[in-house]
């Protein structure tokens, strides 16, 4: 703990907050969007997307291809802070940045290949008004699957409890259930696939957590991960102009009912999703050109 607020305070220190607040204007205008740092930031961002699975060797795609990217719709849900996020309909990767790599294409009866963008499941935050308001204790589950979720493999009595300000010493939440408040991102890869038929489709999902993806796994071709990056990314590993080095920080699990079962206080004691390849997407775990990666990183951390 001692080494990681050190870590943390150091950065702080170093940027002169505590001592010097005040911005230098001439330092900030030579450093904010500087060409070498930007390039720099760039390449961790391709090297952070991991590919999860590249069935047939479908990737990377080589010509001028006509694509297909559908605009996510996002219905309005009530944010962590107890405030309505307004429905959106989002357009991942602007028409001008995706034409410098395809031919962009409006519907999926004209493309040669899509690619799809989604987030991982907002499963909710652990806590409800709504349960409140129905005689419960508010504690709900948190679902890292799309599709509705009620937890029957849950423990009967909590390990928590006893806060003074509750009337209750047992928060578990077993038998209740809850939605996915982007169970859309979910329907618009299903719908995606069939479109498309036999056509290449790419799904790439920006994590905020480990989903379940078996929902999600077996309507993609290929298949990536990433953290908070720009989807140009995705577009220069699709291409072949980079290849993808990264490997899971997690495991995935397989289902929701390992999620349950697994102890808070031992890491890596999931069940892995195991693809239609046969690949389990256990800690460690990444594919490029070449297949499963297994290198050194592999050997010391496996």
């Amino acid at each position: 703990m001692r080494r990681s607020a050190r870590r943390l305070l150091r950065n702080i220190f170093r940027t002169g907050l505590f001592e010097n607040p005040y911005v230098d204007p001439a330092a900030t205008a030579a450093l904010v969007g500087c060409a070498d740092y930007m390039a720099e930031g760039y390449d961790a961002q391709l090297k952070s997307a991991v590919m999860l699975k590249n069935h047939g060797g479908v990737l990377p795609v080589e010509g001028r291809k006509r694509v297909y990217i559908p605009t996510r719709h996002v219905p309005a849900y009530m944010g962590f802070w107890g405030y309505m996020t307004p429905a959106q309909d989002i357009v991942p990767v602007s028409r001008e940045l995706a034409s410098k790599y395809f031919e962009v294409v409006d519907t999926p009866q004209e493309a040669d290949l899509a690619i799809v963008f989604i987030d991982s499941p907002l499963g909710g935050y652990g806590y409800s008004l709504d349960d409140v308001r129905k005689g419960g204790t508010g504690y709900v589950p948190i679902s890292l699957q799309y599709g509705d979720y009620t937890a029957v493999a849950a423990r009967e009595h909590s390990l928590a409890g006893g806060d003074p300000a509750e009337s209750f010493t047992d928060r578990s939440y077993r038998g209740k259930s809850v939605k996915t408040a982007n169970k859309s991102d979910m329907d618009l890869v299903v719908a995606t696939r069939k479109a498309m038929g036999d056509r290449p489709v790419i799904v790439s999902i920006n994590l905020s957590n480990p989903p379940v993806l078996k929902e999600i796994e077996p309507y993609a071709d290929a298949l990536f991960v990433t953290f908070d990056v720009q989807n140009q990314v995705i577009l220069d590993l699709v291409t072949g102009r980079s290849e993808p080095s990264a490997l899971l920080p997690a495991q995935l699990p397989a289902d929701m009912e390992t999620v349950e079962t697994q102890a808070e206080d031992m890491p890596r004691d999931m069940r892995p999703y195991r693809d239609a390849d046969g690949h389990l997407y256990d800690f460690a775990y990444g594919m490029n050109w070449s297949g499963v990666i297994d290198d050194e990183r592999v050997e010391k951390y496996r």
